[in-house]
């Protein structure tokens, strides 16, 4: 670590910490030990268990009026035990008309239109850091792990709860283990504990202790939970055992797998996790929506393998870590290595991916806000074949060598809404041929008492080490902002240098950049006659490059948001960029090269709708249109998604995109020192269907497919490049036609068959992304049939997991 992030961090955390006084009316419940025989969790709330438990009542309304009393006729009343092994919580919600509840099927952690309860239980009352634990109507759970107000459906425990609708409306029973929680080892305690309850047909949502929606966070608005004593936190040791089957067909060509594989959570503390995967198995994971990329910078993908999205909140601190990275593509493109062959030379195979070996992640808070995270991975060595055909001789070139990842952060939180974090990722390749990448990482989002004026910022560095002395590159941003009440403002600026590069381990298209930024919204925070909800939002930022300080542009927007009694959604954006903008990207180019490409200044606007999701038809129209400047390019783009709800078990969504753009003007080709630009129309149609058939709230069939279908169609026009950022008509000969599809068909069904236990099996159909098997002027039925004759692959995957929890085991032996 740097001297400067050193001091700035002794600094920085020798900050006074004092208790936010946001939660000045906390209600408070007494708990008891249970003396009678734990209660069945069958949700008809008749055990003898709850006769002595105290009742927590008078809920007050969330929204859409905050602070309102609840109804009588949806009065909630909640009650909570305990014994050696569990909290215990029961949960009768009154309904003047149980018929009418809202009970859509819907799989874990999906809220669908279903009427819920909502328990979140905060062992160290930290006012940041709560469990959320949420059953339905229809008796689903959904589960989350939160920090700093955002909710992470991603992490999963292993808790009970059944549901029961009656005369007098519904009511839940849940039993959360002590495995499910993290807590400190005392003989009395207090948690922070709220119970809300959300009416899908009044569209209201109601909490015991009120939470205001006038200052601070949600999460500081717990109430207490008092009398819990001489619990024990238990061994947190749990096991993922699995094994899946796989079978691939393409060209005629079968091929079969098998695979055996382990996960294991162990609390190695009361307060610190350790997840661990060996032999991972990632084949069911969802496709990506790949689409047509023209431009200079990758594309990013969302995180798709459940060991990577599961309580990695500490990780994403700094937007430093994409997982992404880890057992993706080799380091040695494909091109590299084919632009390196000799003559006599070919290459036979090159692998897809890379190989991770195994991964482990080790991250917790300590009851004084100190959240710690530890995190490695191995990815094994990749090579190329390579034939040379002269001697019909096999080599192998390494285009990935066995790999290290690591991520290590601290973050420190207090004031129940402040934090400082350092974080520090490395790459670290076997090899001298192979780069390897550090960042660091100083982060800071301070708070006011009352949780409205925030400061927040980092500094970065990174430093990349290939073939020589390390390249150091740095980073910075910060803002102020007023982030509470009607009206709410940020101002900031940040900046990243010519060499600042985290792409080893994070994700970023550039560097080179600063920008001032700034925003202001209104809004409303109690409903109107016609209104739910009601904001006005206006943004702007002026762009240069940071080395030499070149303007690059502008951006102006004016967005608003609206939300109808009746829950119809409509708003509009109107963006601009002022003025002509300068691209040094675009070129594919380095900076350095002073490369820049003039483009037009443009308006857009982009209006929108949608629907009440509660009526069994609904529907989201989005219109998005820009004009340039210049009057030659045109652009406008749509989207119709319409979804039908036919029973409570089965929804199908159907959503439908197309876009135009005529005039388009970009990169085609590099000759010598000229670089060589063409004019284009583009247009692109997305069909996607997703549904899904719930047997049970534990066992269902899903569908998901996209068909994506873009072209690029150059009109013979081919430009230079030219020094000031104009281009000038050329000779071009070519061949730049573009003809893009993607698709895949999911099919997929789940069986819940224990707790947390399940069998997938998985159907999947692809044809792989491919470019120019046909021409670009082909109307969308032409295109269809000729992508329907190309190969596709299909694959049948069956997978099992397990999942045996050490005290259940223990207590059978």
């Amino acid at each position: 670590m740097t001297k400067p992030f050193f001091f700035a961090l002794i600094a920085l955390f020798t900050v006074v910490q004092s208790h936010a006084q946001i939660n000045k009316n906390r209600k408070k419940l007494t708990t008891n030990r249970s003396i009678h025989k734990a209660p069945r969790i069958d949700g008809l709330l008749t055990d003898k268990a709850w006769d002595d438990a105290e009742v927590a009542k008078d809920f007050i309304m969330n929204s859409p009026v905050n602070g309102k009393a609840e109804p009588k006729t949806h009065k909630t009343e909640v009650k909570i035990i305990y014994d050696d092994e569990a909290i215990y919580v029961s949960a009768l919600m009154y309904d003047d008309d149980p018929s009418a509840i809202a009970m859509e099927f819907t799989d874990r952690d999906d809220f669908g239109q279903t009427d819920f309860f909502l328990v979140t239980i905060n062992p160290n009352d930290d006012g940041q850091n709560p469990f959320q634990f949420v059953v339905m109507s229809t008796g689903s759970q959904a589960d989350a792990k939160v920090s700093e107000g955002n909710e992470d459906y991603n992490w999963s425990a292993v808790w009970e709860s059944a549901v029961k609708v009656h005369d007098k409306g519904w009511s839940a029973e849940l039993k959360i283990p002590y495995s499910a929680l993290r807590f400190a080892n005392r003989e009395v305690q207090s948690w922070g504990i709220n119970f809300q309850r959300k009416v899908i047909r009044q569209n209201a949502q109601y909490s015991w202790n009120f939470i205001s929606n006038q200052e601070g966070s949600w999460t500081q608005y717990d109430g207490l939970v008092e009398g819990l004593r001489d619990i024990k936190p238990p061994t947190r040791l749990s096991f993922f055992p699995y094994a899946s089957t796989t079978m691939s067909n393409y060209g005629g060509n079968t091929n079969f797998s098998n695979s055996l594989g382990l996960d294991i959570k162990y609390g190695i503390t009361e307060n610190f996790t350790l997840d661990a995967t060996l032999i991972p198995d990632f084949g069911q994971t969802a496709f990506d929506n790949v689409t047509l990329n023209l431009g200079p910078f990758e594309q990013q993908f969302n995180e798709q393998r459940q060991f990577f999205t599961e309580g990695t909140e500490l990780f994403g601190k700094g937007n430093l870590f994409y997982s992404r990275r880890i057992g993706d593509r080799a380091s040695i493109s494909k091109g590299r290595v084919l632009n390196g062959l000799n003559a006599n030379e070919e290459l036979v195979d090159y692998p897809n991916k890379v190989q991770m070996l195994n991964a482990i992640k080790i991250s917790g808070r300590t009851k004084n806000g100190l959240g710690i995270g530890f995190f490695n991975a191995f990815t094994e060595k990749a090579s190329a074949s390579i034939r040379n055909t002269t001697t019909d001789e096999l080599t192998q070139k390494t285009v990935e060598p066995f790999t290290n990842y690591n991520v290590f952060v601290l973050d420190q939180q207090f004031n129940q809404n402040s934090a400082i974090t350092l974080i520090n990722t490395n790459v670290t390749r076997v090899g001298d041929d192979f780069r390897d990448g550090n960042v660091t990482g100083l982060l800071y989002h301070v708070r006011t008492k009352d949780s409205k004026y925030f400061i927040d910022g980092s500094i970065k560095t990174s430093s990349i080490k290939n073939d020589g002395p390390a390249t150091t590159g740095y980073s910075f941003d910060t803002s102020i902002a007023k982030a509470a009440g009607n009206w709410q403002a940020e101002v900031g600026y940040y900046y990243l240098d010519n060499k600042f590069n985290i792409n080893d381990l994070g994700f970023q298209n550039r560097n080179n950049a600063q920008t001032l930024y700034g925003e202001a919204s209104y809004q409303i925070l109690k409903p109107t006659k016609h209104f739910n909800q009601m904001r006005y939002t206006f943004k702007y930022n002026v762009n240069y490059l940071h080395n030499p300080g070149k303007y690059t542009g502008n951006t102006v927007s004016l967005s608003s948001f609206f939300q109808t009694v009746e829950r119809f959604g409509f708003g509009a954006s109107l963006n601009s960029n002022l003025g002509t903008q300068y691209d040094y990207f675009a070129a594919f180019q380095p900076v350095e090269a002073n490369r820049v490409f003039n483009q037009p200044g443009s308006i857009n606007f982009n209006p929108w709708v949608s629907s009440d999701y509660r009526n069994k038809f609904a529907y989201d129209v989005r219109v998005n249109k820009t004009w340039y400047l210049d009057h030659q390019k045109d652009s406008y783009n749509y989207m119709l998604s319409p979804r039908y709800r036919f029973n409570k078990q089965f929804t199908l969504i159907y959503n439908y995109q197309y876009s135009k753009t005529t005039n388009d003007q970009g990169y085609v080709d590099k000759i010598g020192n000229d670089i060589i630009f063409g004019q284009r129309d583009r247009r692109s149609y997305n069909n996607s269907l997703t549904g899904k058939y719930n047997f049970s709230i534990k066992s269902s069939l899903s569908l998901t497919f996209r068909h994506y279908w873009e072209t690029a169609e150059y009109q013979n026009q081919y430009y230079r490049l030219q020094n000031d950022g104009g281009l000038a008509a050329t000779n071009y000969n070519g061949t730049s036609n573009v003809n893009f599809n993607s698709w895949n068909f999911d099919l997929n069904y789940t069986w819940q068959f224990a707790p947390g236990s399940q069998l997938i099996a998985l159907y999947r159909n692809t044809i792989q992304p491919s470019t120019n098997f046909a021409p670009a002027d082909l109307n969308f039925s032409d295109n269809l049939d000729l992508l329907l004759q190309e190969k596709s692959q299909h694959l049948f995957s069956l997978r099992l997991v397990y999942f045996v929890d050490y005290n259940n085991l223990k207590n059978i032996f």
